[in-house]
């Protein structure tokens, strides 16, 4: 057997694939070496994913582990790779970054542009087996452009600041049963600020008929592209995985299309594309 993660800052999607072609999913809070200890992650591995798999390991030994993580970067996936193998003491343990896992699943053995558009956002050149190069994305605070986060911020600074409409932001207030001093507790002084903006920029799908809320979001895929995409070669496809690309596609096709980009695959993760790109390492196995 083998296990497959894909892991954001928000969640993690996990698949254990047997060799006779079975596949479960689970799903735990995601781990991010950025944000937590060897020891956080390694609890939060055997707490929140061990209980959930444990029942589907009789099906024989679990051979090797890809991890592909946001946050691992080389200084920091050695801290992920410690914490699986202290859980998983018998499994082979691969991990490297969320984009390489998204560049595998999109695009397989072929070249092209793969982004990542999620709680966070990403992109790079994949030559076919590696990431050649990449714009970085430097984070919620200083790029991330269209990531959830980066669109919670622009959605509340548009509200707080009265661009956007009284009636929006009284909307806004009474759905999160929020208010001002709560958002500024949660985003400068509570740990993960970036979730907690990511969950806000949910208004946004939920108001996408109101043409102010479609061109903020319009707008935020554009400065993705501008600030991103173009330093790409022109013609390579352009695939995308992530919530923010999934629920938003009509909205990021027509900004595509305007700027002249050439798109293909959008998914919600990489997930069954790294099932496809591991297939070789699910291999017959008993304890």
């Amino acid at each position: 057997m083998i296990l497959i993660a894909d892991s954001g800052s928000t969640k993690v999607h996990w698949c254990l694939v047997t060799a006779s072609g079975q596949c479960s999913d689970v799903f735990t809070d995601g781990i991010n070496p950025m944000f937590q200890t060897c020891d956080a992650m390694r609890n939060s591995i055997s707490n929140n994913l061990l209980p959930q798999i444990s029942r589907l390991l009789w099906a024989g030994t679990l051979t090797h582990v890809f991890f592909y993580g946001a946050g691992c970067t080389p200084e920091k996936k050695v801290f992920v790779q410690k914490a699986l193998e202290t859980v998983f003491k018998k499994a082979e343990v691969f991990v490297a970054s969320d984009m390489l896992g998204a560049a595998r699943g999109l695009l397989g053995h072929n070249a092209g542009v793969a982004c990542i558009l999620g709680t966070g956002s990403g992109s790079c050149f994949y030559n076919g087996e590696t990431i050649e190069w990449n714009v970085p994305s430097l984070g919620y605070i200083l790029g991330d452009e269209g990531s959830a986060a980066v669109l919670g911020k622009r959605l509340v600074g548009d509200l707080l600041k009265n661009q956007l409409g009284d009636d929006l932001k009284e909307a806004f207030f009474k759905e999160y049963e929020t208010s001002m001093p709560d958002i500024f507790e949660k985003v400068y002084r509570q740990p993960f600020p970036n979730r907690f903006l990511a969950k806000l920029s949910r208004f946004c799908a939920d108001h996408m008929e109101d043409k102010r809320i479609h061109d903020l979001v319009y707008d935020h895929f554009v400065q993705f592209i501008r600030r991103n995409l173009v330093q790409y070669h022109p013609t390579a496809p352009v695939g995308f995985v992530g919530s923010i690309a999934y629920y938003y596609k009509p909205v990021l096709e027509e900004a595509m299309r305007a700027e002249g980009m050439p798109l293909g695959t959008i998914l919600q993760d990489p997930v069954e594309g790294l099932k496809e790109y591991h297939k070789d390492a699910v291999v017959p196995t008993t304890e």
